[in-house]
């Protein structure tokens, strides 16, 4: 299929069809929020840079303070650079507004799909789409199929895990309010309870100081840290997809927002035509060697 309108070249410089999704088995995408009464993304509600926006003109986009590689590069959502920075410009794009019409939010992880109104237009910034969270937010059509993985340091004994079974008796931890953390509670089960930080850095400090045997976090953020942040730890293995619908990243929005349905347009269309694939290879590494804990 051919490309959809341009997305800015240093996104895409260099990028061929990723294999990610072939890698942890994708599939179909669950059916995203759309508020009765909206046009679908060829309606006049969804008319290129006239969308009703926060700012008339510009669209607003959230995430948190800091901004993690490999989702956004050195801290700077602004730069084009990391996959959801190049993917938040490809939407925007997709929805009429260039670049230079792009406004960045911080707004911490958990304030994002909160209930009450929002200040953002949407949030990118690793959301797992919910049936718990869709009660208070919206969220577009999944943008990444997501898998959690335990890291460890090498010489631990949570390095030795193969199974689940091998992380129950283990001090394990990871950031509040994510699906890591569920993880944990829900596929480990563990006979000692979960440490919970708010943010990864303090998990990560926490691995490095014995504090705790692993932490979960997601697949992409565990290549990022064993090979750039702690290099004396390594990936123990990803958690097998259970049945059912994918874990996926979704963008946020306001409950019955009137721009839900236009950005998960601009979402289905980035992945019919290989757009989020092309990120995805580019920015993000590939899972085919990690071993899956069952």
């Amino acid at each position: 299929m051919p490309l959809a309108p341009r997305v800015p070249r240093r996104v895409l410089a260099g990028a061929t069809v990723a294999l990610l999704c072939t890698a942890v088995g994708c599939a179909p995408q669950p059916e995203a929020d759309a508020p009765a009464g909206s046009s679908g993304p060829a309606g006049s509600s969804c008319a290129k840079g006239k969308l009703p926006t926060k700012t008339s003109g510009k669209v607003t986009i959230a995430t948190d303070q800091p901004a993690y590689e490999p989702w956004f590069k050195d801290d700077d959502p602004s730069s084009g650079e990391g996959f959801e920075s190049a993917v938040a410009y490809a939407v925007a794009e997709r929805l009429g507004y260039a670049e230079d019409a792009v406004v960045w939010q911080s707004v911490p992880f958990n304030k994002a799909f909160a209930p009450g109104e929002k200040t953002f237009d949407f949030d990118i910034n690793q959301v797992s789409v919910s049936a718990e969270r869709r009660k208070a937010v919206d969220f577009s059509s999944g943008y990444y199929d997501v898998r959690q993985a335990v890291v460890a340091l090498k010489d631990s004994r949570a390095a030795k895990a193969s199974g689940v079974a091998d992380l129950k008796g283990l001090k394990l931890g990871a950031q509040v309010g994510t699906t890591s953390l569920a993880s944990i509670e829900d596929v480990v089960r563990p006979t000692r309870d979960a440490a919970v930080y708010g943010k990864n850095d303090q998990a990560k400090s926490a691995l490095r100081n014995g504090q705790v045997d692993a932490i979960v976090v997601d697949l992409p953020t565990a290549f990022y840290m064993t090979g750039a942040e702690v290099t004396e730890a390594e990936i123990v293995g990803q958690f097998e997809h259970r049945g059912g619908a994918p874990e996926q990243f979704g963008l946020v929005l306001d409950k019955g927002s009137a721009l839900t349905p236009c950005v998960t347009g601009a979402v289905d269309a980035l992945r019919e035509d290989g757009t989020l694939a092309q990120l995805e290879q580019r920015w993000l590494a590939d899972a085919v060697d990690v071993p899956v804990l069952r």
